[in-house]
């Protein structure tokens, strides 16, 4: 999802700016240590398992989370692949030379011709677009809308403004985090939602849990489960490639907010100014009948390449943005934010292309907590050196206008 920074500082786990004065710390960065095998050997076979709700007790040492890939004969492999969701994009990702992997249940690419670096690259000094069809993307209708999501998550969402949107949680009933999500106010009457596609299936079960208990009481809503496409263009040239394609000033939609647009020619795209990345972007929710024509039309502009699964990782860790099933899960709830942290665990790592050295997110205990304390980490029951520093590891350049 987008950047955490956007949930009021009680309701968030990973956040950018430090604690107030007094206050423990929220969240933990690592940095100098080579902590990037389990994280890719998770981004390769999907969503691996978490490592926030274990608790790996100990004074500085974190452990990282993830082992070896699991190994799958080819057979096994060729089932899971067939099995797979495709999203409207498949076959264009292909023809590109998109390396295609399973991911949360989907078919998506990894990288394609050029390597993962040069995509993360690209993206931070130009624009990229990433094919994030496989979210799940929800209209909640009726006049108990606001109520109704507010009974599901950990934000006000009636103090929006029209088109404005903030990132929140799902909660289950212990108060763990199901899942992290947007929520769009929108001045068409009804909320626009967007959440995590390993997510999907219990994200819409909860939902329509709560639907039928508000039925049953009376109450004026529903939902609508859409199958439109959603691309993002990311990167600081966003605002030169997208404006030749509207007519719409672009200047005037900011860091979380939205609007209806016609995109190159296609109707009935909804633009979310946010991301996953630290830059400047958007996201474009548009119909499946169009999606490879606006991808195209994109893609023809000189500053635009294709980027894949790897380099959204990298750049979402460098960014300091969570990874839902890494960094938090139903283990863990908001309130643990503003707790002391006993917890040593490393929860997300990689090679930072931007800083040519390994960063990680983690959890340590408060005592370990400063900026600048060095620490050790536990990698394959090797002892690393690592610093504890600041997030984002590379500053966010979000357009607030």
């Amino acid at each position: 999802m987008t950047n955490p920074s956007v949930l009021e500082s009680r309701k968030r786990r990973h956040v950018v700016p430090g604690p107030k004065s007094g206050e423990p710390p929220w969240d933990t960065a690592l940095s100098g240590g080579t902590l990037a095998v389990g994280m890719w050997a998770r981004l390769w076979t999907g969503v691996g398992p978490s490592g926030v709700g274990r608790r790996a007790w100990g004074e500085a040492r974190l452990r990282a989370a993830a082992g070896e890939p699991r190994r799958r004969d080819a057979s096994s492999s060729a089932e899971a692949a067939s099995a797979s969701k495709k999203t409207p994009l498949f076959d264009f990702h292909r023809a590109h030379g998109g390396k295609m992997v399973d991911f949360a249940g989907w078919r998506m690419p990894v990288q394609y011709k050029d390597s993962h670096v040069s995509a993360h690259m690209h993206t931070r000094e130009h624009c990229a677009i990433f094919d994030v069809s496989h979210m799940l993307q929800t209209k909640v209708h009726g006049k108990d809308r606001v109520r109704f999501m507010e009974s599901l998550v950990v934000a006000d969402i009636s103090e929006l403004k029209d088109n404005q949107g903030t990132l929140s949680l799902f909660t289950n009933e212990k108060g763990g985090i199901m899942d992290d999500l947007i929520v769009t106010k929108t001045n068409q009457g009804y909320l626009y939602v967007v959440s995590n596609a390993g997510c999907a299936d219990k994200d819409s079960a909860h939902m329509k849990a709560r639907l039928a208990e508000f039925k049953a009481s009376g109450s004026d809503v529903d939902l609508e489960f859409l199958d439109d496409a959603l691309i993002a263009l990311q990167g600081p040239s966003v605002s030169q490639v997208l404006q030749e394609g509207l007519k719409e000033d672009l200047g005037k939609l900011t860091f979380m907010t939205s609007a209806l647009a016609t995109v190159f020619g296609v109707p009935g795209c909804r633009v979310t100014r946010c991301g996953y990345t630290g830059e400047d972007g958007v996201e474009i929710s548009v119909p499946q009948s169009r999606v490879v024509e606006l991808t195209e039309k994109l893609l023809a502009h000189s500053e635009v390449k294709l980027a894949g699964l790897g380099a959204r990782d990298s750049l979402r860790l460098e960014a300091g943005l969570c990874l839902y099933g890494n960094d938090i899960d139903e283990s863990t709830t908001p309130v643990e934010a503003a707790l002391v942290w006993t917890i040593g665990e490393v929860t997300s790592g990689c090679p930072s292309p931007c800083l040519k050295k390994n960063v990680a997110m983690g959890y340590v205990d408060a005592a370990f907590s400063k900026n600048g304390t060095a620490i050790q980490v536990e990698v394959r029951k090797k002892a690393v050196a690592a610093t504890v520093s600041k997030m984002p590891f590379v500053p966010a350049n979000y357009y607030s206008g």
